[in-house]
């Protein structure tokens, strides 16, 4: 396993603000309520005057396509994050904007059902569709899927569960920060919880009850960590050392790598989770790693 790791930012990275929101469990349902009366899953007009968007649909939800104009064969799937519980953001937007610039890929984004009106099985129903219709009209090595947080760890769940279904699977992953044991039975979690900005273990525990159809928090469809890691293409990982999930996401590196997998983690001092996201000089390194990394 490869792991880099960048040189120290040189200042507070006051970006990363603490998320009240996920602090319990009735804040999160909180929030959600109020984020169903502004949420939109459009991208940003100014974003649509820049390059093409098509927009599609799979099960009923829709499905946009960024298309740069010098837009190659090759493709990229992005799953955004946001706790199985909130809508594509305009961070997600600029994002998958800029990666289908940059690397001249058509890039798929899935604006699947979320929690609480929908659970696990309606989400990965609609992701791997959209898949299952890409791999008619592009094979899968030359397919790439991104995702953040919650997003990253469905990239895997679906890898993984194509395996089941003799899907192939894509050329490589791109995982930002992603949720990869939600056990929480490592205790370098609990003891990084009081240093993290944005998250927090009890508005996660409550995300993955409102989506997990009453699942055991074990299930690798909820914690792939336990699943067959074999399975997965190249994967780079991007980490943040003051995110409460990069103890497991480390484990997870380190077990994926020992089943075979081609593993690079990127593992940034100091930074907090999805920081790649955030236009400031921490966030443009990483994105100008991921696209050397696809560009391979």
């Amino acid at each position: 396993m490869h792991v880099q790791s960048q040189e120290p930012p040189r200042r507070p990275c006051r970006q990363a603000q603490p998320q009240e929101g996920i602090r319990s469990a009735q804040n999160l349902n909180r929030w959600i309520a109020a984020a169903r009366k502004t949420e939109s899953h459009e991208p940003p007009p100014r974003l649509a005057r820049r390059i093409l968007f098509r927009r599609g649909a799979a099960r009923g939800f829709p499905v946009y396509e960024i298309v740069p104009p010098d837009a190659g064969p090759r493709r990229l799937i992005y799953l955004h994050g946001g706790a199985y519980c909130f809508e594509i953001t305009s961070y997600h937007w600029f994002l998958a904007v800029e990666m289908a610039e940059r690397l001249g890929m058509r890039v798929t984004v899935p604006i699947y059902p979320i929690a609480p009106e929908h659970d696990i099985h309606d989400m990965y129903a609609m992701v791997l569709d959209v898949y299952r219709g890409m791999l008619r009209e592009t094979a899968a090595d030359d397919i790439v899927f991104m995702g953040d947080s919650a997003g990253g760890t469905m990239a895997v769940v679906m890898t993984m569960m194509g395996a089941l279904e003799g899907i192939p699977a894509p050329a490589s992953h791109v995982l930002i920060s992603p949720g990869l044991d939600m056990t929480l039975t490592n205790e370098a979690i609990w003891r990084m919880a009081p240093q993290d900005p944005w998250l927090d273990i009890p508005g996660g525990l409550e995300a993955i009850r409102l989506y997990g159809a009453g699942m055991d928090r074990s299930d690798w469809r909820i914690s792939p960590i336990n699943g067959d890691l074999s399975v997965l293409p190249p994967t780079l990982l991007l980490a943040g050392t003051r995110d409460l999930l990069t103890p497991d996401n480390i484990i997870f590196a380190e077990k994926a790598r020992a089943q075979g997998v081609d593993m690079e983690l990127l593992l940034e001092p100091d930074m907090f989770h999805v920081w790649p996201l955030v236009d400031m000089p921490e966030g443009r390194r990483a994105r100008d790693h991921i696209v050397a990394y696809l560009r391979g």
